[in-house]
């Protein structure tokens, strides 16, 4: 798969209206559930390697509007790994505690161990994103007065963000961001099997409803992220998501390559720690 023309290019200026979440290609369902199951097996393999060299850690970040498929498209990209190689944290609301720090502080606490892959559903872009289009936030967010009146935070967060992403990737730490670009209408239906089928009512809220509103805040939000923020060391990807078939099988080809660019290999033993290996084979041998 071609996995070039998902990338948003650093510096470039998109416009969404441009990408089609409906988009799959050439592929075909079957064929590309096929082709997943092959991608899963590679990835299981190369977080084995990840994990045994404890050199880089991975972290994926996915954002997305409401029912875009993030929950799912983790549970069946990561199906195949080990779960002592993998951390998944949620990020929802922030707490009493985390509104008392600063807005990168959850995630800091949440980054993965080298090693480990660490995926984030939702992140520290939630800070230009929803905190943007309900400016309510921000004017309750326990800041300096001049800070939240400063008509350049936007600029200075996406700042903040780049240089954040920059010390992770000099550091071992690869950040993956991934946005699911979901249809209005696709989203509408989604939220319609949600009300109409009794086993996904659990799933649906009121409020996913109301911010339905405001989508084309949140499109001209994301645009200016990814037009800030898609950089050298840590590409935006634009993964079309109204067949969630493609989703994942995109998304799995994404982390896959890029574990396979870090060139991970098991660890091997000196000549001091080989000889020792053969000593404690044939004590083993001569029980």
């Amino acid at each position: 798969m071609d996995i070039d023309h998902l990338i948003v290019k650093p510096g470039s200026r998109i416009s969404l209206s441009n990408f089609d979440p409906g988009y799959v290609g050439s592929y075909e369902k079957q064929h590309a559930k096929e082709l997943l199951k092959t991608s899963l097996k590679q990835l299981t393999l190369d977080q084995d390697k990840l994990y045994a060299q404890n050199t880089y850690a991975l972290l994926i970040l996915f954002q997305a509007m409401d029912a875009a498929g993030k929950d799912s498209t983790i549970k069946h990209v990561m199906s195949g790994v080990n779960p002592q190689g993998c951390q998944v944290y949620s990020f929802k609301s922030p707490s009493a505690e985390e509104r008392d720090h600063d807005y990168l502080w959850r995630s800091m606490k949440a980054l993965p161990e080298r090693g480990m892959i660490g995926i984030h559903n939702r992140s520290y872009y939630e800070e230009v994103l929803v905190v943007r289009v309900h400016p309510e936030m921000l004017a309750s967010q326990q800041l300096p007065e001049p800070i939240k009146q400063d008509p350049y935070i936007w600029q200075r967060r996406f700042e903040e963000i780049n240089n954040f992403e920059h010390y992770l990737v000099n550091n071992g730490i690869i950040v993956l961001k991934f946005f699911l670009y979901v249809s209005k209408d696709e989203q509408r239906q989604r939220f319609l099997d949600r009300i109409n089928e009794p086993e996904k009512n659990w799933k649906f809220s009121t409020h996913d409803v109301k911010e339905r509103s405001f989508w084309d805040n949140y499109m001209n939000a994301y645009e200016d992220v990814f037009n800030h923020t898609s950089t050298t060391w840590a590409p935006w990807y634009i993964i079309p998501a109204d067949h969630k078939w493609y989703t994942r099988l995109a998304v799995s080809r994404v982390i896959s390559q890029t574990l396979e660019s870090l060139n991970l290999h098991y660890p091997v033993v000196d000549e001091e720690r080989r000889r020792e290996l053969l000593e404690d084979k044939k004590l083993l041998d001569a029980e």
